[in-house]
């Protein structure tokens, strides 16, 4: 499988940074994220959605906003290319 990348958030310490990527074989977005750990945080998520246990929740700042509009137009081909 290969990734796109889309964009990271530049402004993250420690240059770990929340990033998007697509993948055109699925049509699917890959979020890297802060990983939630606050409990009432994730009680709040499973009483809306339960969380499986192949699945997490990721925070990303909004200001990459624009980085995941740009990842959600190019799966739809209106995008541009990004390089």
């Amino acid at each position: 499988m290969a990734l796109e990348f889309y964009g990271k958030d530049d402004t993250s310490k420690n240059q770990g940074s929340p990033a998007v990527f697509i993948d055109r074989v699925t049509g699917e977005i890959v979020f890297q994220g802060w990983t939630e750990t606050d409990a009432a945080v994730l009680a709040e998520i499973s009483s809306h959605s339960r969380t499986a246990a192949n699945e997490s929740s990721v925070r990303l700042p909004a200001r990459m906003k624009p980085i995941i509009l740009k990842a959600l137009e190019a799966l739809d081909g209106r995008a541009p290319d990004r390089r």
